[in-house]
């Protein structure tokens, strides 16, 4: 039976969200005899390794750069040049690490952002409630006067 690059990608996104739901569901994992191979391939695939993938059309449009990219570049980079984490480690946690919907639902300077925040604390350089206070304090800064 023929199908469309459509509907395999379809399928294949549809395993995968079984297997990785944004909200934990209860159940058992499949058996070995049950597992097909569409969710053997949602299983062993990572949703950033897309070489050799099909995908749907799409249309390219040039986008201006937010600002805020741009900021997130830079201090990412920064904690690079400061030796807080390597290129590596960067990849690892923002493509590898993170499950599909995080992954796909993102930005891509949010998931450096993450993936920043992520090493900061793991490593003891801020403690999550200094991180979650400064996060507060900031986003009070940027609230609009009432």
């Amino acid at each position: 039976m023929s199908s469309t690059t459509r509907e395999r990608v379809l399928r294949h996104l549809t395993a995968v969200a079984d297997l990785q739901p944004p909200v934990q569901k209860t159940g058992k994992a499949p058996y070995p005899t049950e597992i097909t191979s569409e969710l053997f391939r949602a299983y062993t695939r990572s949703p950033h390794d897309v070489g050799g993938e099909f995908d749907v059309p799409c249309e390219w449009t040039e986008e201006e750069h937010e600002a805020w990219g741009h900021r997130a570049y830079v201090t990412t980079e920064c904690l690079a040049w400061r030796g807080a984490w390597c290129a590596e480690e960067r990849r690892r946690m923002q493509n590898v690490d993170l499950g599909t919907t995080q992954y796909l639902g993102l930005p891509y300077y949010g998931r450096w952002l993450l993936s920043a925040a992520r090493i900061l604390v793991d490593r003891d350089h801020v403690t999550l409630t200094e991180l979650i206070n400064k996060i507060d304090e900031v986003k009070k800064r940027h609230e609009p006067a009432r």
